[in-house]
């Protein structure tokens, strides 16, 4: 059964014809790539592209995998990061330099589900707006092991940088966020870098 199969093996099963794997990889890994697209660019519009293209890649190129090098799982974050970037690139990054803090709360809250879930507390907005202000290569490290629990190894394989280089942008992220949210949200004066639990 394909549930019982490992991400590994579902891929070289969808790379040989097996549209259930696939469809099993799909609906494994979908939603994780889909918060990583959302969390970095903001943008569920994005997000559903993105992920739509990951798993066309996969198809596409899956036999470039390695498991050598690491899991299943950061390959797609690798991969998801390089759509997104291109994505920000085009649109998001224009659009977002010439809104208004207005605009920027009305974006928030949106009839996509998982954004409004987000935009219901004032606290959850301050921690979305605060990793949304940070410098891609910081918001990247945040979004990989805060919330998506990544761990440092995996991180650092989907950044294609040093596990040392992750673990010191995550502490500068989190020092970065700390003083955001000191002004912004001052009941947030103890956070520690779970901003998952804040986002979720």
């Amino acid at each position: 059964m394909p549930a019982e199969q490992t991400d590994e093996q579902l891929l070289k099963m969808a790379l040989d014809g097996d549209e259930e794997a696939f469809t099993a990889l799909y609906r494994r890994r979908q939603g994780p790539v889909f918060w990583f697209a959302l969390h970095m660019s903001g943008s569920p519009q994005v997000a559903e592209e993105v992920t739509q293209e990951v798993f066309l890649f996969l198809l596409q190129r899956g036999a470039d995998f390695d498991p050598e090098r690491g899991a299943l799982g950061a390959y797609l974050f690798g991969v998801a990061r390089n759509y997104v970037r291109r994505a920000m690139e085009k649109s998001y990054t224009e659009a977002n330099t010439t809104s208004s803090a207005e605009e920027d709360d009305s974006r928030l809250v949106t009839d996509f589900d998982p954004v409004r879930d987000i935009a219901k507390s004032q606290l959850s907005v301050a921690v979305w707006k605060a990793v949304m202000s940070l410098p891609e290569h910081y918001r990247e490290v945040v979004v990989l092991c805060d919330l998506q629990e990544q761990t440092y190894a995996d991180a650092a394989q989907a950044l294609g940088c040093a596990l040392g280089t992750v673990r010191s942008r995550l502490h500068r992220a989190h020092e970065m966020l700390m003083k955001k949210l000191k002004n912004t949200a001052p009941s947030l004066i103890g956070f520690t870098g779970n901003a998952a639990r804040c986002l979720s």
